[in-house]
């Protein structure tokens, strides 16, 4: 066999490179050849830290039998879904109709023209009660392929027909005050009141939830929001899902008082956090700004590539152990750190006899702050180096566009916040290296591995998240190249992903990407910011920093853009968190900030008042007045010699101000 996934830049495909299965890359070649031998396509679509993936691998993909069997009948086909969204949305959303839930492993079996006629996701290796084993899965599909081919390929056109006609563009409706109040009333009847966060297990961090209620906490003063975020940080930043040690949250918890996750951790959800700890902390919540240092320490240490790029993730599994890394007995923690020290750990971070997770053993939660900080320092430290000599998870080094654009984000505006400028200068890196090496021919590629690009095209979420990094940049640094290039950005994606035919709606991939059965486009936030939701907020935050005429038409497309999300706001707020955020940011003007001064002595007090006072969704910009490229600078002056910040509330301006003290004013009352 050929071995096809061995030059892949997917550690994913990776890691299936030596499997007995003769696998394909998503690829013409793969459906060519299975119209060659009429035989169905096997698709199957996972990511390199899913902890349920790596079992069917190990029990099928690596078995010789099952591999027979799956070389004999299908043409086989691996794709990494973080490599290709715009494949695993268009086959996830056929796994969803066909058995009412999804996941990955996604299994689905496909006809040569990529047609579903058979979804489904995790298959066991021996039948399970309600579940065939995986070897009977394949040769039931294999009889119905040999003995009802026609009528397969009938039903599957049928399939494709009827999920094309569910997919219908969401209606104009008002996304106004009284939907985003109403919208922090149906967050709290769902919120959890004692464990925190929002339903039930298994419970994930609702990062652009909680970045939606700060803001509109600051606007309106509503405690309500400001309660419902402050109790799910908190919780969530004292349970198992936080780690406690070297900082940085996993995916989700299975159980929902946080105290065990699913261990993988991802760069999105980090990313997304820091920005809403970091906002938080700038509120006063000290535990939140601790937080947000701690997870900016874990970016910079642990997902950081010598590229400067930032990696897609940590494995759920340490050596086939879900994990093994991060868990603790009693007697570990006194093997470390001596009996006394280690009785005072177990107790202060919850680690029973019984364990709280498998086997005895626990995750480590710290309920309150341990009332002798420095011994905690101290055993924190040590138990951190016993744990680095443990065997560590996988890393998932591909650099992912949109996702390093949401950690470029989150560095520049926490470091502003929290004062960091180590972090703004290592969002610059990222940035540096998704413009030398995720553009070709001016189109974003998705995704690169050590600074080698891949082949996948720039989805829509890849252009949002990564004009709003590079406009991050530019209001952090007032150098003109960072919104030169998220301009650019911003003119493709109105190009290529909007849908003429229903002003204010996008589609997830380019009007001249490859074609798949179905055109992508899903306006719903998820884990990570919709590519719609994504590419409005930086069209905002870019009518707050570009000349008049670009002005009215980023603005007018952002616009038309909340025009269509009220109702999903309205419903469903949990999955529109993101609209809702930017939503705040349209209704406070959005707020500009321009900062001039002759030098960066002169502008620090004024510029360090904005980004402590700011609401969220701010644009702030300092530099010296008239600043080559910078057109939130033009024709403001220094007042009498003096620097000064001009304050404007939708494109209208205060009179500026010249000390720190009325600025502060000025914005208590924005």
């Amino acid at each position: 066999m050929a071995n096809r996934l061995a030059d892949a830049t997917s550690p994913y495909l990776l890691q299936h490179a030596d499997n007995p299965v003769d696998w394909w890359p998503w690829c013409p070649e793969a459906f060519e050849e299975a119209r060659r031998r009429d035989v169905p396509v096997l698709l199957s679509i996972g990511y390199a830290a899913c902890h349920w993936c790596h079992v069917m691998a190990h029990e099928s993909f690596e078995d010789d039998d099952t591999a027979r069997l799956m070389n004999e009948h299908f043409v086989n086909i691996k794709v990494d879904r973080e490599e290709r969204p715009d494949i695993d949305a268009v086959y996830m959303e056929a796994t969803q109709a066909m058995t009412g839930q999804g996941g990955w492993p996604m299994t689905c079996f496909l006809t040569p023209a990529g047609e579903p006629f058979h979804c489904g996701t995790y298959y066991p290796s021996s039948p399970m009660p309600g579940m065939p084993s995986f070897q009977q899965l394949l040769a039931a599909v294999a009889q119905a392929w040999d003995g009802r081919g026609e009528e397969v390929r009938k039903a599957a056109g049928r399939i494709v027909e009827q999920l094309n006609a569910q997919r219908a563009p969401l209606p104009e409706s008002l996304l106004d005050d009284e939907v985003l109040t109403g919208a922090v009333g149906r967050l709290r009847t769902e919120s959890d009141a004692e464990n925190g966060g929002f339903g039930d297990a298994p419970k994930f961090p609702p990062s652009m939830v909680l970045e939606f209620l700060l803001r509109h906490h600051e606007r309106t003063g509503s405690p309500q929001a400001l309660d419902l975020a402050h109790d799910c940080c908190t919780a969530m930043a004292r349970g198992g899902i936080y780690d406690q040690l070297a900082g940085g949250f996993a995916r989700y918890s299975v159980d929902a008082a946080w105290v065990v996750p699913h261990f993988e951790k991802m760069l999105y959800d980090n990313a997304l956090l820091l920005r809403a700890y970091a906002h938080l902390g700038r509120l006063g919540d000290a535990l939140a700004a601790r937080v947000a240092r701690e997870t900016a320490g874990f970016l910079l240490r642990d997902l950081r590539t010598p590229e400067g790029g930032f990696v897609a993730s940590l494995d759920a599994d340490t050596e086939g152990v879900e994990g093994l890394t991060y868990v603790w007995t009693p007697g570990q923690l006194r093997e470390v750190l001596g009996e006394a020290d280690g009785d005072w750990a177990a107790s202060l971070l919850v680690v029973t006899p019984g364990g709280t997770f498998e086997d005895g053993a626990s995750t480590l939660q710290l309920p309150h702050d341990p009332d002798d900080p420095e011994r905690w320092a101290r055993v924190r430290e040590r138990l951190l180096a016993a744990r680095e000599q443990r065997p560590q998870p996988g890393r998932d080094d591909k650099v992912v566009t949109a996702w390093n654009g949401l950690a470029i984000t989150a560095l520049v505006e926490a470091g502003a916040t929290l004062d960091e400028p180590s972090w703004v200068e290592a969002a610059a890196g990222a940035a540096e290296l998704l413009l030398a090496k995720h553009r070709a021919d001016g189109r974003l590629l998705r995704t690169s591995r050590r600074g080698v690009a891949g082949t996948a095209a720039g989805v829509l979420e890849d252009y949002g998240c990564f004009a709003d990094g590079l406009l991050s940049l530019h209001q952090a640094t007032a150098d003109p190249r960072w919104l030169t290039a998220a301009c650019e950005l911003l003119d493709i994606a109105l190009e290529q992903f909007a849908d003429s035919e229903h002003p204010g709606t996008f589609h997830d991939t380019a009007a001249d990407a490859e074609e798949l059965v179905r055109r992508p486009s899903d306006p719903t936030d998820n884990a990570s910011p919709s590519g719609a939701a994504a590419l409005t907020a930086a069209l905002l935050t870019a009518s707050a920093l570009v000349g008049p005429e670009a002005t009215s038409r980023y603005r007018a497309a952002a616009e038309q853009a909340l025009s269509r999300v009220g109702l999903l706001a309205q419903r469903v707020p949990r999955f529109a968190g993101h609209w809702l955020a930017v939503a705040e940011a349209r209704a406070q003007g959005p707020l500009q900030i321009a900062v001039v001064g002759p030098d960066e002595t002169s502008r620090a007090d004024l510029l360090a008042v904005a980004h402590r006072d700011a609401p969220g969704g701010t644009v702030v910009v300092g530099s010296t007045p008239d600043a080559a490229g910078v057109p939130l600078l033009a024709d403001r002056p220094l007042v009498d010699g003096a620097p000064a910040a001009y304050v404007c509330h939708g494109y209208v301006c205060d009179r500026p101000v010249t000390n720190a003290h009325e600025l502060a004013e000025n914005l208590a009352q924005a």
